[in-house]
């Protein structure tokens, strides 16, 4: 055949197809049915530091100045720029708001933690109910009753 290629020079395109394939193979997989654990929405939020502080004053005062400005790296930049230019003492007001708001996470997330340690107890009615009905359901499961949980979500077949 004329133009074709032969047996010997398709093997020879066959290393560099390899090596695609080789690299795609040794790619790590995460493991099945391991993720990040599910966050707890009645844990305290982390304090914001004294950037940020100042961040929450400077926003307001550089969207009243620039209305027209609606992207959120321009007010980033900007206020990075004048925190970079302010002295220690122009910073101190923030600086103290910081600790204060840390003083009280902390003081919240003890609490957090007693309660975390005491464990479910009456008040939780919510996992209660949740506990309850996971178990009912996998006893339905169990008995053929027609039932396919996706997610706990019931659908009936």
């Amino acid at each position: 055949m004329k133009g074709g290629k032969s047996k010997t020079e398709s093997k020879r395109a066959d290393p560099k197809l390899a090596v695609n394939k080789k690299g795609a193979a040794t790619k790590a997989r995460k493991p099945a049915g391991k993720g990040k654990a599910a966050k707890d929405p009645n844990k305290p939020k982390r304090p914001p530091s004294a950037f940020f502080v100042f961040m929450e004053e400077f926003r307001k005062v550089f969207n009243k100045e620039h209305p027209e400005n609606k992207a959120v790296s321009a007010v980033g930049k900007a206020a990075g720029a004048k925190w970079k230019t302010m002295s220690d003492a122009e910073k101190a007001p923030y600086v103290a708001k910081s600790e204060k708001r840390k003083v009280e996470y902390e003081k919240n997330m003890r609490a957090y933690n007693k309660k975390q340690a005491e464990g479910p107890t009456g008040g939780d009615e919510e996992e209660s109910e949740k506990s309850v009905s996971e178990v009912n359901d996998e006893d339905d499961d169990e008995e053929g009753s027609g039932e396919v949980c996706f997610h706990n979500c019931l659908v009936w077949v």
